[in-house]
């Protein structure tokens, strides 16, 4: 069984390694901007590989919307299905699943499906890069609700000419299109080599007996866990269309082996694109569970056995058609939100990170080529300090996994943009017993005319500290910084000429702990290397450095006992 699991994880790993060789958009080569699943007959989840951990989950979910809607008498030997429709991928329409069946030999029916998703960076919606302000899906770009693209082996060219024709990048989107079309078929040879191996009957016994220790583990890991019911909140910026904080809910049971997360006191659903297809708000619940119950043991069906997920139709967390769904911050601030509950009786809980996705996008025309650019980058934030440690310096988020920032290099190849500064930005992290982790200052120059978009949803309210853990530093973009023009940005658009400047700055993570019980030792060194500043040493530590290194507590601290 653990051998046959073993290739099962290793197929998804060279799904992966195929899509990230020959995909033509750094947002999937460089980011990781992707998700790919496999599923068992019956779309039980039996393995998937590193990616953007919100797209493993919604697969789950998609695999299921999408073969019912194709109808399983329907799929041949060789088809690829796409999927982009919200409410049925659980994702936003520039997320394009896409998903094949697999036929074992002699088999009428599938004996198997893969799955694979990724960003496309344009779908013809109605603002190039990202849409900020939508108010129905119809404006959010071309939807394919499971339609075939390839059949029986033969790419439909008609099919084909349609995305090409509603795309600003056509290039880019066919280019992925293959790409992700021969992750498909590298899995597809894959599994007909393990049934060749082990025979179809072995094959599916080993992954009954997976999915089952799957189930056994988690259910035990809820068991460990106290009973009990929290419910905490939290605040997004706005949707985009109008100004207004947006309120969100959350409340968590555990009862037994049951882990329920209910979203239902949340705000009802908004006008502008916040609003999350119940795919995606299952997977972040999903995600968190995982990281709680079985967080080193690879993905499958039965490690979410015991969860369930609450949320009525027409709620932020449960978008219905044709809501606007295109700008999904929601799901990083709801990710942390459970965790915030969860602290109210889970010792191990870290405090906040960031608590948001802080990026940018830059846009155009390239001077030098006449040709449209689009790039874009998610920022590092703090991480959350927990009971033991300081929180890490600029990571990406929590809820991301093994995303990763767009370099340098790859930013200035592709756009006329120039990077001035990039650096951690000192004092961001929440001071505590254990410091939160430090966001980044990036400073950006256009070298032509162009567009810079701001990407953050959590700029108004600060994330959280635990047991008297200080708050951290939100996020911010400051576009033409040190100029009588210098403004604010939340999730907003720019028009940008050459010489104009911005400069991004991601939050930091919570504090966890009284700060003045930290050790007048880690406060020195956190000063020596930048981490805090002189002024915060003494206001938030109670620690005043003299020149010669030396420390003398102040205020409330000078009337503890030295540390």
């Amino acid at each position: 069984m653990e051998v046959i699991r073993h290739y099962l994880n290793s197929t998804a790993e060279q799904m992966r390694r195929t899509l990230v060789r020959t995909a033509f958009n750094p947002v999937i080569y460089e980011v990781l901007d992707f998700g790919i699943s496999m599923y068992d007959r019956d779309r039980r989840l039996i393995a998937e590989s590193s990616g953007l951990l919100s797209f493993l989950g919604a697969n789950d979910y998609a695999i299921v919307k999408g073969v019912d809607r194709v109808g399983v008498e329907n799929l041949d030997p060789g088809d690829v299905v796409i999927l982009n429709f919200p409410y049925w991928s659980g994702a936003h329409a520039a997320d394009a699943m896409m998903f094949a069946p697999v036929f074992a030999e002699g088999s009428e029916v599938p004996d198997a499906y893969l799955a694979v998703r990724a960003h496309w960076m344009d779908l013809g919606a109605k603002d190039p890069g990202y849409v900020l302000d939508s108010t129905s899906v119809h404006q959010e770009g071309l939807i394919l609700p499971a339609v075939k693209l390839v059949r029986r082996g033969e790419i439909d060219q008609q099919m084909m000419a349609i995305l090409q024709y509603n795309s600003r990048l056509p290039v880019n989107i066919i280019g992925d299109f293959n790409a992700q079309v021969a992750c498909l078929r590298v899995g597809e040879r894959r599994l007909h080599q393990i049934w060749e191996k082990f025979g179809l009957g072995a094959v599916d016994e080993a992954v009954d007996v997976i999915i089952e220790h799957g189930a056994e583990t988690a259910r035990e890991a809820v068991l460990a866990m106290p009973d009990g019911q929290w419910s905490a909140h939290d605040w997004l910026d706005d949707d985009g269309v109008s100004d207004d904080l947006i309120r969100m809910a959350v409340t968590v049971t555990i009862e037994g082996e049951s882990f329920t997360v209910d979203y239902g006191d949340s705000d009802g659903a908004v006008p502008g694109p916040v609003n999350m297809p119940l795919g995606s708000t299952v997977s972040l619940a999903k995600n968190v569970f995982k990281s709680l119950t079985t967080p080193h043991a690879p993905a499958n069906h039965g490690h979410y056995q015991p969860l369930r997920v609450i949320c009525p139709p027409g709620n932020l967390f449960h978008a219905v058609y044709p809501s606007a769904t295109y700008t999904l911050w929601t799901g990083m601030a709801g990710f942390e939100m459970v965790n915030k509950a969860l602290a109210q009786g889970m010792g191990q809980i870290a405090a906040s990170s960031g608590s948001d996705l802080p990026g940018f996008m830059a846009v155009g025309t390239h001077p030098d080529t006449g040709e449209m650019f689009l790039v874009s980058n998610n920022e590092g934030i703090g991480w959350g300090a927990t009971p033991n440690y300081d929180g890490a310096n600029a990571l990406q988020h929590l809820s991301t996994t093994a995303v990763r920032n767009t370099s340098i290099e790859v930013l200035e190849h592709r756009s006329p943009v120039f990077h001035e500064r990039l650096e951690l930005r000192q004092d961001s992290g929440g001071a505590g017993r254990w410091r939160g982790g430090l966001g980044v200052c990036r400073q950006v120059k256009f070298l032509a005319t162009g567009e810079v978009l701001s990407m953050k949803k959590k700029t108004k309210t600060k994330p959280w500290g635990l047991r008297g853990g200080h708050e951290p530093e939100t996020n911010a973009m400051i576009v033409w910084p040190d100029t009588d023009r210098a403004h604010r940005a939340r999730m907003e658009r720019f028009t940008m000429y050459p010489g104009d400047r911005f400069r991004n700055l991601s939050g930091g993570g919570g504090g966890w702990g009284d700060p003045l019980d930290r050790p007048v030792e880690l406060v020195l060194q956190d000063v020596l290397d930048e981490y805090v500043s002189l002024e915060q040493a003494e206001k938030a530590y109670g620690v005043k450095l003299r020149a010669d290194g030396t420390a003398t507590p102040t205020g409330a601290r000078s009337d503890r006992s030295p540390s």
